[in-house]
Formats: C-alpha cells, sequence, structure tokens
C-alpha cells in the first residue's frame, strides 16, 4: 500500500524509509522552490516573449520551439542559483546538505494535445528511473514552475513499486546512453528515436494516483516508483522542476528500494555532487554500484554543449 505523507513531521531517516518502501511525500511550498520556480518563468517568458510560454507553442512552428527549449533549458540546469537553492531546501525540509548528494535540476516541459512529445520534451510512457542506471537509494524531486491541473502533471502507479514488470532495461547502460545518444535531444522532433527502456508487457495504469500541488508544492517518491507523464489533455503547456538526491549515509550503509526488475548497466552515481561543497561522491562509494561496464567507455561522467 502507497501513502501519501504531508508535511511528514518525523526524522528525515524516517521519511527516507518512507521513499524506499514505496510512500509519496509531499511539502507544501518552501522558498527555494518558490526561486527555483521564479528562476525557471524568467528564463521561459524572456524565451518565449512577447507570449505566455504555457500558451507559447501555439505561435511556433515545432521546430523552432525545439530550438527555443533546446536553449533555455540547458541555461537553467548550469545556473549556479539552482545549485544554491537545492541546498537551501534540503535545509528548509529539514535534511542535512552535508549528507545530501544531488543531480542538476532539469526543468520539464510537456506541450499540450500532443504538440511535441519527443527529444527535448519527451513525454515519459510508463518507467522507474532505476531502468535508466539510477541507483535503488535515489530520490526524486517534483515541482511546478505554473499551476498545474489533474490532465497534464504526473502518475504514479504504486500497484508496480514491488511487483516486476517485463521491460527493456537489460539492453541500458548508462554509459553508452552519454556517449551516442544523450546530446540528441533537440534534434528529435516528430520522433525520437533513441533506444530507452520501456515496458514489454501491458501496464495496468489504474490504479494510479496524481498529486496536485502549487506552484514549488514539492514532490518526493523514490526512484525506483513506476510514474509516467499524464498525457497533456489542457490547453496549455505544463512546465516544471526536477531533480534527484541520495543520501550518502544510506549508499554506505546499503539502505535503499528493493530491486524487482532493474537490469541495466553502468550507474548514475558519479553526476551527483555534494550540497554543501559541489564534490562528487568518492570513488569507493561509486564502485560499490558500478560494474565492468565503466571499463568500456573513456568519459563517464556526461559533459554537455547543451542537456
Amino acid at each position: 500500500m502507497t501513502n501519501v505523507f504531508v508535511d511528514y513531521a518525523v526524522p528525515d531517516v524516517q521519511r527516507r524509509e518512507a521513499l524506499y518502501r514505496g510512500d509519496l511525500l509531499v511539502f507544501t511550498p518552501r522558498p527555494s522552490a518558490l526561486a527555483l520556480a521564479e528562476l525557471a518563468r524568467d528564463a521561459l517568458t524572456e524565451a518565449f516573449a512577447p507570449h505566455d510560454p504555457r500558451e507559447a507553442q501555439y505561435h511556433f512552428a515545432v521546430d523552432e520551439y525545439a530550438t527555443i527549449l533546446g536553449r533555455v533549458k540547458p541555461a537553467f540546469i548550469h545556473d549556479p542559483r539552482c545549485k544554491k537553492l537545492i541546498a537551501s531546501l534540503m535545509d528548509e525540509i529539514g535534511a542535512n546538505p552535508d549528507e545530501i548528494y544531488f543531480d542538476v535540476p532539469r526543468l520539464r516541459s510537456s506541450t499540450a494535445k500532443g504538440y511535441l512529445t519527443t527529444g527535448i520534451a519527451y513525454a515519459f510512457h510508463p518507467h522507474r528511473d532505476t531502468w535508466y542506471s539510477a541507483p535503488l537509494a535515489q530520490m526524486n524531486w517534483w515541482f511546478p514552475v505554473y499551476d498545474i491541473e489533474p490532465d497534464n502533471g504526473l502518475a504514479f502507479h504504486p500497484r508496480y513499486f514491488d511487483q516486476a514488470v517485463r521491460n527493456g532495461s537489460a539492453d541500458y547502460n548508462y554509459y553508452r546512453w552519454n556517449a551516442e545518444s544523450r546530446a540528441a535531444a533537440a534534434t528529435m522532433v516528430g520522433s525520437d528515436t533513441r533506444e530507452q527502456p520501456k515496458p514489454l508487457e501491458d501496464i495496468d495504469l489504474d490504479p494510479q494516483i496524481r498529486v496536485i500541488a502549487p506552484v514549488g508544492g514539492l514532490l518526493a517518491f523514490s526512484g525506483n516508483q513506476l510514474h509516467s507523464s499524464v498525457p497533456n489533455t489542457s490547453r496549455v503547456t505544463r512546465f516544471s522542476i526536477d531533480f534527484r538526491t541520495v543520501h550518502r549515509g544510506d549508499l554506505v550503509e546499503g539502505r535503499s528500494a528493493v530491486n524487482v526488475d532493474c537490469a541495466c548497466t553502468g550507474t548514475t552515481l558519479r553526476d551527483f555532487v555534494r550540497c554543501t561543497t559541489l564534490e562528487r561522491l568518492p570513488d569507493d562509494i561509486v564502485a560499490r554500484y558500478d560494474d565492468d561496464s565503466a571499463k568500456e567507455y573513456p568519459t563517464l561522467v556526461y559533459q554537455p554543449t547543451a542537456d
């Protein structure tokens, strides 16, 4: 059974354990999340001027729209203010930033009525992040940039948290993805030919949980939680921010969700940096979660010119 806790007032270790069990945590808006949302809105407003970013899809050809997103999203990802705000946000929710390592925050979009669902605006099918070489101790954080509705947010499929799904993760290697596919996102307009792990059996999307949080309202869930993008049948584009964290102590002590069906290779752990110092995880910790595929690729940390 998946529980949904709002502002769960327990020590952080208990909250992490709840996530590893498959529960969902919701936090009412915090100052740093609101500041991140404001940064995103400012960037989007400038990029799509004079149009409202939520309705900009009605004013641009699809390829031009994708080109604009291909500029604004990497600029947001690499804005140094974002890294500082994530550290502040972890402190505001009662976690210890010195123990938290995070991956860069990403600005996501989901256009209305199938306008653009590939590449830079990929509409995610039901998946676990752990199919993409994410550690089982990964925690995902997501919040809207503008107000959202039930038909343009995220859906969770909790019956599958501890139930295996036949999937294509065995063919996915994170280092190969970085080397061959990741940089092509902005060029994938109309169709997305990059191989990504998908369910290889029919998924029963119901029952599902959709959390409708206000701007800056933070949703936390395990990277092992099966979730998907809700088909956007509203009239406006949904913009959201997400990032991922791991807790150093949990990695050292082996606390995490249980692997029920992940067979991918490689690990994303080298992408994570410490909230307080921006240093990467020590090699000896990463090595516990890596495999021999690391020897096949010269670059194990993606270094983009665009993301």
